[in-house]
């Protein structure tokens, strides 16, 4: 019997692009469009996609990792850990109402992880194929490509912004990726904070970086002044600029579901 495996959207991009608005608008957007379960993934270490949509998480996966080193000797006999992780990353899930959160946390501290890693993929991987479609905010460096801890994507977005050193980390994702021959079905770039004036230039920059430009998001005023008063940034108004860039973004998309 074939299992349906979830849909997955990962995106990355060097800091400071804003892609870790883009996965939570995405998020918002995909839970309020669609009847699709939705499992979010944290996976910069600087974990902050849990602000940008608006709930609140006890643990990551990182700390688990962390806290099975401490007390694997403790453990009893009768428990293996496996089975403890399995337990412990079901109990860090953040359960909201459209949609569930992971953070995958912290990166590793010494001693040796191979095999507490290789389990916990294992266990992130079985429990995203619960879900229709997996969104996963990505680190803003390469470090989760060249570990090869991302699981293959449908869709990978690179965030830029209208900066040559940005579209150089687009490209350099897309060589690592071609090097260590992860499954990507689909690349495209997304450039934020874009003023309208500079999108043909930018656009003629990213196809000769053998890039596909998927859409560019304007600077949105509103998006600052959610960011300072520390309101979640899915609670943006449908007027905004930048939701609505979003939304135009996800009907290019080649989504396997209609929104």
């Amino acid at each position: 019997m074939n299992v349906a495996l979830a849909f997955t959207i990962a995106v990355s991009g060097k800091g400071g692009t804003g892609k870790t608005t883009i996965a939570g608008l995405i998020i918002r957007l995909l839970s309020e469009r669609t009847n699709k379960t939705i499992l979010a993934i944290d996976a910069d270490p600087n974990a902050n996609l849990n602000e940008v949509l608006g709930v609140s998480f006890n643990k990551a996966v990182g700390d688990i990792r962390e806290d099975l080193l401490k007390i694997k000797e403790q453990l009893s006999p009768e428990i293996s850990k496996e089975e403890y992780l399995n337990y412990a990353v079901q109990q860090a899930l953040t359960e909201a109402k459209h949609f569930d959160l992971l953070v995958m946390g912290r990166p590793e501290g010494p001693g040796c992880y191979c095999y507490v890693n290789s389990v916990l993929r294992k266990i992130v991987d079985r429990l995203s194929d619960k879900y229709d479609v997996v969104i996963m905010d990505a680190e803003a460096g390469l470090e989760h490509f060249s570990r090869r801890t991302t699981k293959d994507v449908d869709i990978l977005l690179i965030t830029t912004d209208p900066t040559s050193r940005g579209i150089m980390t687009a490209k350099r994702v897309k060589k690592l990726i071609q090097e260590l021959h992860t499954k990507v079905r689909y690349l495209y770039v997304i450039a934020n904070r874009t003023p309208p004036s500079l999108t043909p230039i930018l656009k003629k920059e990213i196809e000769e970086a053998g890039l596909e430009l998927i859409g560019t998001i304007p600077e949105d005023p509103k998006v600052l002044e959610y960011d300072l008063q520390g309101k979640p940034l899915v609670e943006l108004p449908e007027s905004s600029e930048a939701v609505r860039a979003v939304a135009q973004i996800l009907q290019r998309l080649p989504l396997p579901f209609s929104i």
